[in-house]
């Protein structure tokens, strides 16, 4: 026969386990954050990329009483900046917004140094952004039947430029010259920002990249928006068409910011920047100004943003043997 007491001291010493858990997970939220941020930025300063991750980091920083310091980390296909927060301490103080080529890195890459969903904890989809093939304004085109024939009677003689390697703006156009059969360069950049300076300049002639970047410059007339890649128009750009609208069907491409945190994460701090992310872009004012921009805004939770990752992996991993890119 069990003795009563050795049962009622299992039970004790069990609720005491039980409370001691529930207690260091309430002091570390009300912990959190004990000090200053690091929000890992993987573009230059000035890209939609960057631009979106500055809004949301100054808002969170009101939130949570901390400040949030914005870091870029360019280069490398974004492996360094993705390395970098999977390297960080697992306790929430870096997170970083990480977009596309992470989920592309995978098929394309060798060796990465680390892995692209044991390493990291998805907390938030900031936001999808439909892509827009701009152009020089000396290329005589306004529509993508018209691009399409001018490209195809100048092979290899126009230059796009790539706000980064295997972002969807690299892949789109990838894509592009696969359904429609033409033969544009290459140009690579470190970043939107300097893509769209060349490009007004004249020294790249098109580009597909995300709306925030280029829309004053369609305005001023100092660039020509030709069409957008996602499935529905953009928000920010509602009279210009799609790729599908414009004679390309199956054309559906689009980017992605996310927030990312390290693996590993305490459950409790990932649920609070899970929440204060997804609150700060569902915003009514942010949101409008983000749609203003032709971003459309997400907010989703970690479960719901891990699950978007798995199924990009799938899709883009699909478009990157589709356009013939190969492990390097």
């Amino acid at each position: 026969m069990r003795n009563p007491f050795c049962r009622t001291a299992l039970f004790a010493a069990s609720a005491l386990a039980l409370s001691g858990l529930f207690i260091a997970q309430s002091a570390s939220a009300q912990a959190f954050p004990s000090r200053p941020m690091r929000w890992i930025v993987a573009v230059p300063p000035g890209s939609t990329n960057d631009l979106i991750s500055r809004l949301v980091a100054q808002r969170l920083a009101e939130s949570v009483g901390q400040p949030v310091l914005v870091d870029n980390r360019p280069g490398g296909a974004f492996v360094i900046a993705s390395d970098i927060i999977a390297r960080a301490a697992p306790d929430g103080h870096t997170v970083g917004t990480l977009l596309t080529p992470h989920v592309v890195n995978p098929f394309v890459m060798k060796d990465l140094p680390y892995d692209t969903l044991r390493d990291f904890t998805p907390v938030s989809n900031m936001a999808i952004v439909p892509g827009v093939l701009t152009v020089h304004p000396s290329v005589p085109a306004s529509t993508l039947k018209e691009f399409i024939a001018y490209a195809k009677s100048r092979p290899g003689a126009l230059n796009y430029g790539v706000p980064g390697q295997l972002t969807s703006g690299h892949l789109s156009v990838e894509m592009l010259k696969v359904m429609a059969g033409i033969d544009v360069t290459y140009i690579p950049y470190k970043g939107g920002a300097p893509a769209i300076a060349d490009l007004i300049a004249g020294q790249i002639q098109l580009l597909i990249s995300g709306p925030p970047g280029v829309l004053q410059h369609i305005k001023t007339g100092r660039l020509k928006a030709i069409a957008t890649t996602a499935a529905k128009r953009s928000p920010g750009m509602p009279d210009t068409p799609t790729f599908a609208e414009s004679g390309l069907p199956k054309y559906d491409t689009y980017e992605w910011y996310g927030v990312f945190a390290p693996a590993r994460i305490p459950k409790d701090v990932l649920d609070r920047l899970g929440r204060e992310v997804a609150r700060i872009v569902k915003s009514p004012d942010l949101a409008e100004r983000l749609g203003a921009q032709g971003a459309i805004p997400v907010g989703d939770t970690p479960a719901e943003f891990d699950a978007f990752i798995r199924r990009e992996m799938q899709v883009w991993g699909k478009i990157a043997k589709q356009v013939g890119l190969k492990p390097n």
